[in-house]
This record gives C-alpha cells, sequence and structure tokens, in this order.
C-alpha cells in the first residue's frame, strides 16, 4: 500500500479569476483562497465595520482607522508595505467597485454589537461553552436516536442484560455473607485503567461495591447510547459523549458523603475532624478566589527563586516577549546553540522547574548555549496582535539575535506545545526564503495537523469559536481561568471531583510541587490571535493542507531540509501523540519521532533518574514509506528512563561537533537587560 500522498503546495494558489475571501467576523488568514472553493464577493469598508470585533463604543467609529506596522526585527521577503497585511481591525480589503456596493447601515452595526454583547455576557457564564453548539449535538443525536428502533432495542436488550448482570453479582454477594465467605467477589464490570476512583479496599465492602459496580454499568450504557447511532455528525457525537460523561463523572458516588465509603470511615475514626478541615479548606479557596490569588502552597515555589533559577541574563525584550541567554558551566560549549520556543498559554519555565528538574539546566550542563524565550502575559492592550506578530516578534526576533550575538553558526530549535507549532511555521517560512540558519528542529508534544487533535476539537465548531470570540471581543483576552476550565473539563474525574472529594470531604490538601505551581502560574492569549490560531489550525487545518500564509504567502511544513526531533507522550489529552505523529505525513526530511511514558507536562519533565519512565524511538529517513502509528509501536525500540539523553546526543549528532569557547552573555547590538528570568515571568 502506498504512502498517503503530502498535500501539494499547488494546491493553495488561487486559479485564474479568483478573488481572495472574506467572511464578516473572521480575521484573513491570506489572500490565497481554499482549493475547490468559490470566491465570494467582498463587501466595502463599510460594510465591514459592522463586524469589526472592536468594543462597543469604538466599533462604528474606528473601524478603518487605524494601519498595521511591521512588527521589530522582521524577518522579511516581501515588500515592508505587505508586512503588515492583516489590519488591527480585521477588515478585508474593498474590491474595485466598493463605491457601487450599499452603503453602510449604523443601525445594523449597533444590532450586531448587542448580540456581541449579549454573547459575550453569556458565555462568561458557560464558560465559553456555546448553548448553540451543545444543542445542535443534541438535536443532531436525538433526532437520529429517534428514527433508529434497531439502536433503541439493542440498548435496552443492553440494559437489560446488564442488570441481569448486577443482579447476579448482587445474589453472590448475598451468598458469601451467608457463609462468612472472606474471599472477593467477582467483579461483573471492571473500571478503565485510568479510574482510580473506586480502587481503594473499602469500595469490596457491601454495599458499596454494589453501588460501584452499578455506576460503571450505567456509566458504559450512557456511552453505548451517545456513540454508534447511524447518521449523527462524528463531531457531535463526540460532543454528545463528552457531555454525557460529563454527568456521569459529577454523578459518581464518589463524589457524595454518604455513598463514599472513604469519607464515612475518616469521618468515624476522626470524629467529624475531617469535614472540619474540608470546611476551612473551601472557604480559604473560596476567599483566594474571590482576591484572585493562586492556590495555597504556590508562594513556596516563586519563579527566580525555587523555580525558573537557572542563572541568565535578559538580552532582548520586546512587546511580547523577553530571550533569555542562560549562563554557561562548562570549560567549551557546542558550536551551535540551542533556542527553546515554549508555549504561550503558560508561563515558559516548565523547561526550568527546580534545578533537578530543569531542562535548561540539563542542556547548560551537557555544555550547550541555551537562549529561551519569556512570553508576555498580554492584556486588553495586546488585543489586536495576531499570529503573525507572535511569529515575527517571537521565533524570528529570537533568531535574529542568536544569530547576531553568535554569528556564523546554525541553531537548534525546539518548541513545547504551541510553541512548536509556532516554530512548524516559522521553520517553514524561512525554508520558502531559503534560509538555512536552523542546524535541527525539535517539536515537544506539538501539533502540525490538526485532524485528530483529541479532545480540544470538540470547542472548534464554527458555532462555538464564534461564541468564543464574542466573549474575548468583550474584554480584550481570553482569561486564564475560562481557559483553565476548559482543561479540566478534559479530565474532570481526575482534575475537578476527585479534588473536591480529598480537599473538602476527606479534608486533605494534596502538597504543593513545582509542576503544580507552575500550572497554576497560566497566563491569558490576546483575542486576535487566539481566534487566528483556533479558526486556521484547528478548524480549518491550514498548515497542513497548504494554506497557512506568512506574509501573504503559503508554507509548507515539507520544505524544511534540516532533520526533525519529534515527541509524543502516552496519556497527552491535550495533543494526542498519534496527532503529533502525523509530522510524518508533512516533512519530507529526517524525522526521530520519540513516544514517552507520561502526559501532556510530565512526559515531557522527565529528567534523568526518574522513576518509572520509558520511551519508545524510531529514527524515519526521509524518501522511506510510511508506517502508521500502530505497527510503529511494534518495531520502535524500547528503552528505559528519561529521554532528554537521547535528545542530547542528537543533538550533538546534527551539529559541526565542534567545541568551543563559552560566550558571553550578549552582545554590543544585543546587550544584557536583566538577570533571568527577566519581568514577563512575573506578570500576572
Amino acid at each position: 500500500m502506498s504512502p498517503p500522498r503530502k498535500p501539494a503546495l499547488r494546491s493553495a494558489l488561487p486559479s485564474k479569476g479568483q478573488e481572495p475571501l472574506g467572511r464578516p467576523g473572521e480575521f484573513p488568514e491570506s489572500q490565497i483562497p481554499a482549493p475547490s472553493r468559490k470566491p465570494r464577493k467582498l463587501r466595502t469598508t463599510a460594510q465591514a465595520t459592522a463586524t469589526t470585533p472592536l468594543p462597543v463604543k469604538q466599533a462604528v467609529n474606528k473601524a478603518a482607522e487605524s494601519q498595521p506596522v511591521a512588527p521589530a526585527n522582521a524577518v522579511a521577503d516581501v515588500p515592508a508595505h505587505a508586512l503588515g497585511a492583516i489590519a488591527p481591525t480585521s477588515i478585508p480589503l474593498p474590491p474595485a467597485d466598493a463605491q457601487a456596493l450599499t452603503p453602510p447601515d449604523h443601525e445594523q452595526a449597533m444590532r450586531e454589537l448587542i448580540d456581541r454583547a449579549l454573547h459575550a455576557l453569556t458565555a462568561k457564564a458557560t464558560l465559553g461553552l456555546s448553548p448553540a453548539a451543545l444543542g445542535l449535538a443534541f438535536a443532531d443525536w436525538a433526532m437520529h436516536m429517534a428514527a433508529s428502533p434497531g439502536k433503541q432495542a439493542s440498548l435496552a436488550a443492553q440494559a437489560l442484560e446488564m442488570q441481569g448482570r448486577w443482579l447476579r453479582y448482587a445474589a453472590e454477594l448475598g451468598t458469601h455473607a451467608l457463609r462468612a465467605d472472606r474471599t472477593p467477589c467477582p467483579d461483573c464490570v471492571a473500571p478503565t485503567p485510568n479510574d482510580r476512583r473506586f480502587s481503594a479496599a473499602q469500595w469490596q465492602q457491601f454495599p458499596f461495591n454494589l453501588l460501584a459496580q452499578r455506576f460503571l454499568l450505567r456509566e458504559q450504557l450512557v456511552d453505548a447510547t451517545a456513540h454508534g447511532v447511524r447518521g449523527v455528525s462524528p463531531h457531535h457525537e463526540q460532543v454528545v459523549a463528552f457531555m454525557a460523561r460529563q454527568w456521569m463523572d459529577m454523578l459518581s458516588p464518589s463524589n457524595f458523603f454518604w455513598t463514599n465509603p472513604e469519607v464515612l470511615e475518616r469521618t468515624l475514626s476522626s470524629g467529624g475532624a475531617n469535614l472540619a478541615q474540608g470546611l476551612r479548606n473551601w472557604l480559604d479557596d473560596a476567599q483566594r478566589l474571590l482576591d484572585k490569588r493562586p492556590p495555597a502552597g504556590v508562594e513556596q515555589f516563586r519563579p527566580g527563586h525555587e523555580l525558573a533559577a537557572t542563572p541568565g541574563k535578559v538580552v532582548l525584550r520586546n512587546r511580547l516577549m523577553e530571550l533569555i541567554q542562560y549562563r554557561p558551566t562548562t570549560p567549551t560549549v557546542q558550536a551551535e546553540p540551542v533556542l527553546i520556543v515554549p508555549s504561550w498559554i503558560m508561563k515558559y519555565y516548565i523547561l526550568d522547574l527546580s534545578p533537578h528538574n530543569s531542562l535548561v539546566k540539563f542542556l547548560v550542563d551537557q555544555g550547550h548555549t541555551v537562549f529561551m524565550l519569556s512570553w508576555k502575559n498580554p492584556g486588553a492592550d495586546e488585543r489586536d496582535l495576531g499570529m503573525d506578530d507572535y511569529l515575527h516578534l517571537g521565533p524570528f526576533a529570537a533568531l535574529d539575535a542568536v544569530t547576531s550575538i553568535l554569528p556564523g553558526r546554525k541553531v537548534h530549535a525546539a518548541g513545547y506545545c504551541l510553541g512548536g507549532t509556532l516554530l512548524s511555521i516559522a521553520a517553514a517560512a524561512l525554508a520558502r526564503r531559503g534560509d538555512e540558519r536552523l542546524a535541527s528542529v525539535s517539536l515537544f508534544a506539538a501539533q502540525t495537523d490538526f485532524t485528530e487533535a483529541g479532545e480540544l476539537t470538540l470547542f472548534t465548531d464554527e458555532s462555538q469559536i464564534s461564541f468564543l470570540e464574542d466573549l474575548m471581543w468583550s474584554q480584550g483576552y481570553l482569561d486564564t481561568t475560562q481557559m483553565a476550565g476548559t482543561f479540566q473539563m478534559l479530565r474532570s474525574s481526575d482534575l475537578i471531583w476527585s479534588r473536591l472529594m480529598r480537599d473538602y470531604l476527606m479534608g486533605e490538601r494534596a502538597p504543593m510541587n513545582d509542576l503544580m505551581a507552575w500550572n497554576a502560574d497560566a497566563t491569558r492569549m490576546p483575542y486576535r490571535m487566539h481566534s487566528e490560531y483556533l479558526r486556521k489550525l484547528y478548524l480549518r487545518n491550514a498548515l497542513a493542507e497548504g494554506h497557512y500564509a506568512v506574509d501573504g504567502r503559503p508554507v509548507a511544513v515539507e520544505n524544511v531540509t534540516a532533520p526533525w526531533f519529534v515527541v509524543g507522550t502516552e496519556t497527552d489529552h491535550v495533543a494526542p501523540w498519534k496527532s503529533v505523529y502525523k509530522i510524518h505525513l508533512l516533512a519530507d526530511s529526517e524525522v526521530t519521532f520519540v513516544l514517552t511514558s507520561g502526559g501532556h507536562n510530565a512526559g515531557i519533565v522527565s529528567e534523568p533518574g526518574h522513576p518509572r519512565r520509558h520511551y519508545r524511538w524510531e529514527l524515519h529517513p526521509g524518501g522511506r514509506p510510511y508506517t502508521d502509528p500502530a505497527h510503529w509501536v511494534q518495531i520502535a525500540q524500547a528503552e528505559e528512563g528519561s529521554w532528554w539523553p537521547r535528545w542530547e546526543q542528537w543533538l550533538v549528532a546534527k551539529g559541526s561537533a565542534q567545541q568551543v569557547a563559552p560566550p558571553a552573555c550578549g552582545s554590543v547590538d544585543y546587550p544584557p537587560l536583566a538577570e533571568a528570568p527577566g519581568e514577563y515571568v512575573l506578570q500576572r
């Protein structure tokens, strides 16, 4: 079987006579239309004003006011006037016959602004979830279920069979009790491997084992009800199944005082002290929430002290990021420096936590010169910064600084999560220009193809994104609490209900650690950037399909000639490893893929000596036939321990292997501005 065809770059080029696409209420991603789409007639500038994403008091009067400014230190391969093709007001360019079109309707503009304001108010109450999106998904499922008597009969039969299993289990429990048999009765249903709600020994006692087994059977039935209804859209099916799981997680007997044997036992043994302590925990959390303070214990982990403590200097600062150059610790260093682009959804120091698990410190101690971006925590003033701004003011500006400080040297670039996606776009743009400054590209839990991007795709249909845009439009950014709520819903059983049971019913506090402290230190995301990111990548998969434009021209990952080192994690719910693996379908150059144990964060923070760590890896030379993920797992080489040394050895092998004297921090053009970790990481 021949490997899947990669998207041809020329497919993104417009055919003769086509016009650039423009849609109300969305940001133009390029002047290049997608294939097989009919060109749409663009509206006048005045008409576009009606959907401009600005606050109510500014929307009518300032729709076409400002002009884009090329970002500082931008890498430009087009005329200067083309660098900022995306205007802050996001108004498509008018056609030549604009004067002949209908004049603006200011009353209609105000009506639309009222709608957006209402949507924004609703979104704050629903944590950004669109009621329309949920309603459409449920209606799709309900109508097809109503027209599927065979499916209904199958579910009824399954329910009867499960009820019979549970009754037989109850009878066996009674028999064991009469015989005083202490051997455990075989369960009629087993929880999933990651479900630890009923793992305690107390759940094997009557009647709590009956409650647990009945709940697990109902959970299976609800899941079967949500899936497999013929005719339902796959996306809607996933949404219905997801919401059904949220309800079942909430109704678990482990969440309630009278049905949780662990809580009852603790209450009896402590005389109710656990409930008193749980009340104090709840009052403390409520007060912290009202005061917008971090969780208890975070104050023990401060950036620049206990965390992000690797010595270095800030050598560049612009309106979006600070660039940190870390101080060398070895007599000589590798000639090629390492530039790391972290995600901007969280603070950069996930890769520079405590000294014992800092990836930065590990690299410095192995003789590498390391640079790291520290993103600014944006506010309402940055609402109009887009993906191009993050590209030019981020990787491009950092690469210019690194190659100026260390002239004549190639650079190993690495990106984590969203930073890895941005780095892939940057590498593709550099390859299009013939820029060969990158010695290699490494991606950590970062996606380049978003067709199978996990459960986050549940929140990326047109209805949901439009609803979220109105929320961001009202405040200028996506708030940290709103974003955190979405991620917690993906694992509500572990991150919400189990925590509530432990903190408030058991009266326990999980001890704070460095990773938990970092997780509580979230950042905001600008309105325009996040809208573009969701629409271009999640909704349209523009990078994989050859439609993603940088400076008005499409870029393609397949143009990158540098070797790739790509890491996926086994239990990643943000960037599933099979989605990360799709780099093999896009890259033409050599790909070394690593699948490591752990999740999205813990799998990447996997220092040498970390217990119970393992990984698989395999080199895929350019030009070799494609290997699917299932087969790859079988042929990949299994290793115990951390993947960090494997990556460090790979960096050395892909460089010149030349040892040079450690460089000074900064240069004449990029003088040191402050001590690491800088100022931006401290912004709240």
